[in-house]
């Protein structure tokens, strides 16, 4: 795929000349303006590129491909595809929720485009096992994902305060409401249907590059648990548990967010 058909269907967005890259990736339901807060905290260092996920925020809807995006590996491939069709090398990848797992696939089939992969709020599992707690039981996740595709703008209005916590800050909350809202309704129940039912437990071992795993101190969708699972089952990892609560730290803690990052980066 050329640059021009690449930069159109993922809304790719570029700024700065450094070699270093930083390639931010979004959450379900939500699109790169998550970032506002964070990537220009970095822009000294590094080369910023933003992108959509194929069928959120701004990205070529049409391309939206319900076979090849069955499973996150699909979306793994379009991040290295986006490195490789934007000669981009030396990356420090930051994945919220859902894509710090797809971060990892990438990283995992093709290690050599990335220097690092920065997990904020990861989980590998949203389903409780046998021997593996992932925040969310059988009987949950099926009333969950009920409610999600027999109603879901309300939906939207009930789970947005819920993932973003932060209750003294409403503002927060009404904007993942509204970015749900603004996605279309049939993309957004199969990437839901697709991140609330993967299972990457068995790839955090094959993580070869470093990695950052923050955590935050109360995270109904990735709890603390998840956390400390992912962080011991990587071997290359650095656990670290914000202080702040709720599942988006990029958005309701920034500067904590950014504090932990650049602390990271300065001794690795």
């Amino acid at each position: 795929m050329d640059n021009t058909k690449m930069v159109r269907r993922n809304n790719i967005s570029i700024s700065g000349d450094h070699n270093k890259v930083m390639l931010f990736a979004h959450g379900y339901g939500c699109d790169q303006n998550m970032w506002r807060f964070i990537a220009p905290a970095f822009a000294d260092k590094f080369k910023i590129v933003l992108f959509d996920h194929v069928g959120s925020g701004k990205s070529d809807k049409v391309a939206y491909d319900y076979t090849k995006y069955s499973n996150l590996q699909g979306y793994a491939d379009d991040v290295l595809g986006i490195c490789e069709t934007l000669h981009l090398t030396n990356v420090t990848f930051v994945g919220h929720s859902v894509s710090a797992m797809i971060g990892l696939l990438a990283a995992v089939k093709q290690p050599d485009f990335f220097e690092q992969i920065i997990m904020v709020g990861p989980s590998p599992c949203y389903l409780n096992k046998e021997d593996y707690f992932g925040g969310f039981s059988k009987n949950d996740l099926d009333e969950l994902l009920h409610t999600l595709n027999s109603n879901y703008l309300g939906w939207s209005s009930t789970m947005a305060p819920v993932i973003m916590g932060n209750p003294d800050k409403p503002a927060l909350a009404k904007e993942l409401e509204n970015s749900f809202c603004n996605n279309d309704p049939a993309i957004a129940k199969h990437f839901a249907m697709v991140t609330f039912n993967s299972d990457n437990r068995k790839d955090l071992a094959k993580l070869s590059i470093n990695s950052l795993i923050l955590q935050c101190t109360s995270d109904i969708i990735a709890p603390q648990l998840v956390g400390e699972y992912v962080a011991g089952q990587i071997k290359k990892s650095t656990y670290h548990l914000l202080k702040s609560t709720g599942h988006c730290p990029h958005l309701s803690a920034p500067d904590e967010t950014i504090e932990a990052i650049k602390n990271y980066l300065e001794r690795n």
